[in-house]
């Protein structure tokens, strides 16, 4: 008599899906999937509104990443009032919003690894889940709850000075931004007294990685064969092949770093990526219309840009991607674990960038906005902390958005956490009698690896707690347990 497992929700991501395993009558995984059961609205919420509200509503998506939601929108809108693409923008008004991004990714990251992802490096897969989280943390080790907790403020209060609040802010708008950043802001967020200044956070990013390196060191085997497969990956980088998260074009590779799209104009992304629809997911699958959605799906994220940028212009952070780049002697990264130490590299880069910008004499400039010859369409394209994010708008005549078309990282990912989780779940389920609670944790840890938000990639409609469901073939429930 086959089974079918269900987890419900996902614990520790942003947003809520649920898992189902279906066994084979020996007890084996004949097939899993990850089922986004959250609804998708905001493409046509946003339909009939005028354009400029588009970068205020569209972060209404998620408080986890809203600046990636409003500088997308913000660069698609750029497009449409003809401040052109990318360098486009007055110097101020580039470094502004790439200052507001860098400080985005900095806490994301930061909440990512220090909150959601730390409780099982440092209890363990299959540790007390009484323990297995950020309260555990902060009683187990104090210093890194607390190294944790202050990073993610710091790259917060960033966004407060750059967009005006921490959460939701309207600092970006169509053609630039609204304001500057002063003198008194500049010196809180360079040299402020410890440890909320630019030097610490430096110095607190290499700690993280080097926490990571250990755990890495002590658990390798583990860590480099947890659902690890060969795939494509998919960045935007800097016209040069320079890892960039603002602008840039996009470039993937293949699984033996093999470039299969060459550097084309985001604003034509359209041309070379689909999106296929299923029946059992909210969320769409995309893929490289060249390959077709059997082999050209990809993988986005901290993972995918370091397997897909030549070189990170930064020195500590170039010097760490040195490392990773010779661990799989200069090949792409298919370990899903080792998203975290991608993630902790650009966690350093990040803030070895907020130094540089804060002490940029630009950002107090006043020449806040640049227009032009009005469009009717305009595309952006952004890196956000969970990878590639694009944002399409189309308006009429009378400035009303009439089409938008978002594929936010998550969806872009949305394959390759399928694929995770059904490698997960052979590897850990296969021939078991019963189900335990650290098998449920292995497949949340493989999916947990690419941080996704699921509220971005559809949006909410969903319950708590954790339930897990056997069901024979007739679909009557035999068993069921709550986390």
């Amino acid at each position: 008599m086959s089974k079918k497992i269900t987890i419900e929700p996902v614990t520790r991501v942003e947003g809520h899906g649920k898992v189902t395993i279906m066994l084979d009558d020996f007890g084996n995984v004949r097939d899993s999937r990850l089922h986004i059961v959250e609804f998708r609205g905001f493409e046509r919420f946003v339909q009939g509104r005028p354009y400029w509200e588009a970068p205020v509503l569209v972060q209404r998506l998620c408080g986890i990443c809203p600046v990636s939601h409003h500088l997308a929108a913000a660069k698609a809108l750029d497009v449409i009032v003809g401040a052109g693409t990318g360098h486009g923008l007055t110097a101020v008004g580039e470094k502004m919003r790439r200052l507001m991004h860098y400080g985005q990714f900095f806490q994301s990251h930061v909440l990512h690894f220090f909150h959601l992802s730390s409780p099982d490096f440092l209890f363990g897969i299959d540790g007390d889940p009484a323990l297995r989280n950020i309260i555990g943390v902060a009683m187990n080790n104090r210093d890194l709850a607390v190294q944790g907790v202050m990073m993610r403020k710091y790259g917060q209060e960033i966004i407060r000075l750059t967009a005006g609040k921490k959460i939701h802010g309207t600092g970006a708008i169509p053609g630039g931004i609204n304001k500057n950043l002063s003198i008194a802001e500049r010196d809180e967020l360079l040299s402020g007294p410890d440890p909320m200044n630019a030097d610490k956070m430096v110095e607190w990013s290499v700690t993280a990685l080097d926490f990571f390196k250990g755990y890495h060191k002590n658990n390798q085997s583990m860590v480099d064969n947890f659902a690890a497969y060969p795939s494509n990956h998919l960045s935007i980088v800097r016209e040069d092949g320079a890892f960039d998260i603002y602008n840039g074009v996009l470039r993937a590779v293949d699984n033996e770093g093999n470039i299969i799209l060459h550097d084309v104009d985001c604003q034509d992304y359209n041309k070379y990526i689909e999106e296929e629809v299923k029946s059992w997911s909210y969320m769409k699958f995309p893929y490289l219309k060249e390959l077709g959605p059997e082999k050209g799906w990809y993988r986005v994220g901290p993972l995918g840009r370091l397997n897909v940028c030549d070189f990170i212009p930064t020195p500590l952070a170039q010097k760490e991607f040195e490392e990773f780049k010779a661990y799989t002697n200069g090949k792409p990264n298919g370990m899903s674990l080792h998203y975290h130490w991608a993630r902790l590299i650009e966690v350093l880069h990040c803030a070895e960038m907020i130094r540089d910008l804060l002490k940029d004499p630009d950002l107090q400039n006043e020449d806040l906005v640049v227009k032009g010859e009005k469009r009717y369409k305009g595309v952006g394209v952004i890196e956000a902390p969970r990878g590639t994010l694009f944002h399409h708008y189309e308006i009429n005549n009378d400035d009303q958005i009439t089409l938008a078309n978002l594929i936010v990282s998550t969806t872009n990912n949305n394959e390759p956490m399928n694929k995770a989780v059904n490698l997960t779940a052979k590897s850990f389920m296969n021939g078991q009698p019963e189900i335990t609670e650290p098998m449920m944790n292995a497949v949340e840890v493989a999916i947990r690896a690419y941080d996704p938000c699921l509220s971005c990639a559809t949006h909410a409609l969903g319950k708590m707690p954790l339930e897990m469901t056997l069901v024979n073939a007739n679909n009557e429930i035999i068993d069921k347990k709550n986390k």
